[in-house]
């Protein structure tokens, strides 16, 4: 008897299961259900590191808070960004525009903003909470703002720039992030199934000496020089007496001003922003680690939040044509409800107490 009621309660629960997906997927357009069946992408996070300190390093954080103020843009919350910037070049005693950081000598935008939340500043921005992060190891008593709080459905952007060299990346010109390092803590992110692909994104000179290491799988890494290059400067502002921007960064920004959200732009088309002729340095690009095709993957899975949805100018009807149906199944199957004595309890919408 134990027996036949477990059959009766499987056959239950597959037969509810099977019906609440095909009416809630024969409402919608069937290229948008294909592609939801097929991602396993949910969410999406980034990484923004200046590691340099001093004045005349003014670029770098123009870099950052550029790269910061376009995924912004399209989409991705502060709540969803981790930002860490080694000097606060905007209250620093020789900038003649105080509280403002500029991307150009025309000060167009200023990239330091209103809204701009940094959450490691100064002398917090060091190897060992660069790591801490990345792998969820971060000490007791750490903000949650200050974590890393991805899952394995995540896209995270990592975006690194600083003064590098060889095989490492100087932070606070201190001490130094080596690109071992680096592969250890992304193959423990990724054996903690805390990231679903990655965007590793770095100008610095020789930048891509930093993912020759990485064997970890759903990579795509992106470097502003190869290895025995130096990655340059694009302009000075005369007015201050230091360079702007970044070369690498500049063109990649140039073409993120022209993303939109609902764009149709891909990755493929991101990794050519910056030719030789532009960037004078080799951009360096690894692929083999990334098992989709770039050009097939829109730019706003990396730079943009995540939006399942697909705009459709007709009318649509979300009347549910079989409900009566699926209550003549219900009180078909109410007795084996009834003869195990089953009381059905629905999760806390907001469960506070697991806090």
């Amino acid at each position: 008897m134990l027996i036949l009621l477990k059959i009766c309660l499987i056959v239950l629960l597959a037969t509810s299961e099977s019906y609440s997906e095909q009416r809630t997927y024969s409402q919608l357009p069937a290229k948008y259900v294909e592609s939801v069946q097929r991602s396993t992408h949910t969410n999406n996070w980034a990484v923004l590191v200046d590691a340099s300190r001093f004045w005349f390093n003014y670029r770098h954080i123009a870099n950052v808070l550029s790269i910061y103020r376009s995924v912004k843009r399209l989409g991705i919350p502060d709540s969803q960004i981790v930002l860490m910037i080694a000097d606060d070049m905007a209250c620093n005693p020789r900038n003649p525009r105080p509280g403002q950081v500029y991307n150009n000598a025309k000060q167009h935008i200023n990239v330091y903003g209103d809204d701009v939340e940094v959450d490691y500043r100064g002398y917090e921005v060091t190897v060992e909470n660069f790591v801490r992060l990345l792998t969820g190891r971060t000490q007791n008593g750490t903000a949650r703002s200050k974590k890393l709080l991805t899952d394995a459905g995540s896209n995270v952007l990592i975006y690194l720039t600083g003064h590098g060299g060889d095989g490492f990346l100087k932070f606070q010109d201190s001490e130094e992030i080596t690109n071992q390092e680096l592969a250890d803590a992304v193959e423990q992110m990724w054996e903690k199934k805390r990231y679903n692909e990655l965007l590793f994104m770095v100008d610095t000179c020789q930048a891509a000496s930093l993912y020759e290491k990485f064997t970890s799988p759903n990579i795509l890494a992106v470097a502003s020089s190869l290895v025995g290059e130096d990655s340059l400067s694009h302009h000075v502002d005369p007015s201050i007496g230091v360079y702007m921007i970044d070369r690498y960064t500049y063109y990649a920004l140039e073409f993120l001003e022209r993303v939109q959200p609902n764009g149709d732009e891909t990755m493929a088309e991101f990794l050519k922003v910056c030719p030789k002729h532009a960037c004078i340095s080799t951009v360096g690009v690894r692929k083999d680690l990334y098992k989709r095709d770039p050009s097939q993957v829109p730019i706003t899975d990396f730079f943009g939040s995540i939006r399942p949805t697909e705009i459709i100018t007709g009318r649509v009807n979300i009347t549910l044509a079989d409900e009566e149906d699926f209550i003549k199944v219900m009180e078909e199957k109410r007795d084996c409800y009834n003869e195990l004595n089953l009381r059905l309890k629905m999760d806390q919408q907001f469960p506070m107490d697991a806090f």
